[in-house]
């Protein structure tokens, strides 16, 4: 038989240096195993000393109880909980960062706005919230096109915040969110989309497809920076809506385009202008289209 020489808890706290009182804890909480002697004292294999001692670098990283089981006991690999602990670490000072950057934004006001501020910022204090909050707003305004096309119209027109965004982003992030919550701007933008005054819409998905097309034919005019101007692009734009309702374009019914005066609400071009903002993109869907509507008026005017 092979003889074992055990360890007192007295000879595993001296060569692991945890304590006595941690080794018992340890213990009584399935963590290291231990006989007993005839007189009741826990005894303890030589293995426990490297058992112990991983359980103390692990304790070190700051690594809970529960991990580290599993890490003994073979059910996760050391290599996954690390990796899932540093996700966690990620996680903690993201959140760490952006709340010094609401209270940053908040400081950053004036002193007699720093209730508005304050009230104006707690829209983002939980960051996906207010995200999804964008995000079933524009669901709404285009519900008749398939999933997959609103996808890609929130992938490039919906911003979303970073941990470490400046103050001035987390403030025009909360102004979008209260844009995107006050009903009168939903219908605004809804009307501007559609030129919903100008009657006659057969197909409304098809108009927005079509919308959309005419939007990204003048992205590169925008993006330089072109002023509004009748053209090409705005006689496709134009034929989009006529088409739409069995029209022509003429200058009557480019006048009867022009009744939708959200197009020119400065509350939109005040949402684009944030969009913009936070995306760096000069040449979203709301500027190409805000630039086709300044084209339109050009063009009767």
């Amino acid at each position: 038989m092979t003889h074992i020489t055990y360890l007192t808890i007295g000879e595993l706290a001296a060569r692991t240096g945890v304590a006595v009182r941690t080794v018992r804890y340890y213990c009584d909480a399935g963590l290291l195993d231990a006989a007993r002697t005839p007189t009741g004292h826990r005894v303890f294999e030589p293995g426990a000393v490297d058992r112990l001692m991983l359980l103390r670098r692990l304790r070190s990283f700051g690594i809970g109880l529960a991990a580290i089981e599993d890490v003994l006991d073979g059910s996760r690999s050391l290599a996954e909980v690390i990796a899932a602990e540093r996700v966690a670490v990620d996680d903690e000072l993201d959140a760490l960062n952006r709340r010094r950057a609401l209270l940053r934004a908040v400081e950053s006001a004036a002193p007699d706005r720093h209730d508005e501020h304050l009230n104006l910022l707690a829209a983002v204090v939980d960051p996906q919230a207010a995200h999804d909050v964008l995000v079933t707003f524009w669901r709404r305004q285009l519900t008749p096109l398939p999933t997959a096309a609103i996808d890609g119209f929130l992938s490039m027109n919906v911003p979303e915040l970073t941990p470490d965004a400046h103050p001035e982003h987390l403030i025009a992030y909360a102004e979008l969110i209260a844009a995107a919550s006050n009903p009168d701007i939903a219908t605004a933008v809804y009307d501007t989309i559609r030129h919903r005054s100008t009657p006659g819409i057969r197909d409304e998905r098809r108009l927005l497809f079509d919308v959309a097309d005419a939007c990204v034919a003048i992205a590169p005019l925008v993006a330089a920076g072109d002023p509004p101007h009748p053209g090409p692009e705005l006689d496709h734009y134009v034929n989009v809506h006529a088409t739409a309702r069995a029209r022509r374009d003429t200058p009557s019914f480019r006048r009867q385009l022009l009744t939708d005066a959200a197009g020119a609400d400065h509350r939109i071009r005040r949402y684009w202008h944030l969009t913009t903002t936070l995306t760096g993109e000069t040449a979203t869907s709301g500027t190409t289209q805000l630039w086709l509507f300044d084209a339109l008026t050009a063009s009767v005017t």
